[in-house]
């Protein structure tokens, strides 16, 4: 059986209703993970469209990710910020789960800024801290790009020598040092959830080089790459991987650690818009 496919259809017909919605056309794309979602309150004169209201859209289910989309300005740009995403571990095929994306680049988004909360592999790492993905590993045992392809869409064979844009991790730097935010930088790795990694998982991921585990953002980057964007992700450390600490781990304690540090995270993120 062919696997799912997001029809130039579906996305056309989505992004038409988008732009019927708000007449701003932003080229900054935002997707603001687990408990970091209150930035988008921040900012001016916004259109919000319930996603659910948008043709083809697949709906959030999880506590923290609100389910809207909010364009307007931050920092004196034009922003689309996309408030809760959506999980392959909600039931969606990963073709599902990265609609979003294809819709944000035929809405007009160049640029995509893309976050997450992540569970700290690297030993040095620390909850509360603010990593830079420099490339990732993908252990879904799964491709949001499978099935037949469409090539008014995007290549067969997309090359993913640079999925995080060199460019855009410099500037990010060079703003964390402007803030006096200090920045880690490190490699994601991606599995579909919704448990937790398991101690001897954490000890796999570590040998295979990977300084931050997610449920989501990989399938994202793949699409968004597919599509010809430039991405910067950057992952809220909100705890240590099983067996890293004494600590279970829950869904409450993730989004108490991101909302600690969404004042930094704004202040980075608002800066960053600022210099793109």
């Amino acid at each position: 059986m062919l696997k799912e496919v997001i029809s130039s259809r579906e996305i056309s017909t989505a992004a038409s209703f988008v732009k019927e919605q708000c007449r701003l056309r932003p080229q900054v794309g935002l997707i603001l993970g687990s408990g970091l979602g209150s930035f988008a309150d921040e900012m001016e004169n916004v259109t919000v469209i319930p996603t659910e209201t948008i043709p083809h859209y697949p709906v959030s289910t999880v506590a923290g990710h609100a389910g809207k989309w909010v364009i307007g300005d931050i920092a004196g740009t034009t922003v689309l910020a996309m408030k809760g995403r959506i999980h392959s571990y909600e039931g969606y095929s990963l073709q599902r789960v990265t609609f979003p994306i294809h819709l944000m680049a035929e809405f007009g988004i160049r640029k995509l800024i893309v976050t997450n909360a992540a569970g700290g592999l690297n030993r040095n790492f620390r909850p509360g801290d603010l990593m830079l993905i420099n490339d990732h590993i993908n252990l879904m045992l799964d491709n949001p790009l499978f099935g037949k392809n469409d090539d008014s869409i995007g290549p067969r064979f997309p090359d993913m020598s640079e999925p995080y844009s060199r460019q855009m991790i410099r500037l990010a730097e060079t703003v964390g040092r402007d803030l006096g935010i200090a920045l880690q930088k490190g490699v994601l790795g991606a599995l579909k959830g919704p448990t937790y990694e398991s101690a001897a998982e954490v000890r796999m991921m570590q040998r295979l080089g990977i300084d931050a585990g997610t449920m989501s953002t990989v399938p994202e980057v793949i699409a968004a790459t597919y599509r010809g964007l430039q991405v910067l992700g950057i992952s809220c450390i909100t705890n240590l991987g099983t067996g890293m600490s004494t600590e279970r781990l829950s869904h409450d304690d993730v989004t108490e650690v991101a909302d600690l540090v969404q004042g930094k995270f704004s202040r980075l993120i608002k800066e960053i818009v600022s210099r793109l």
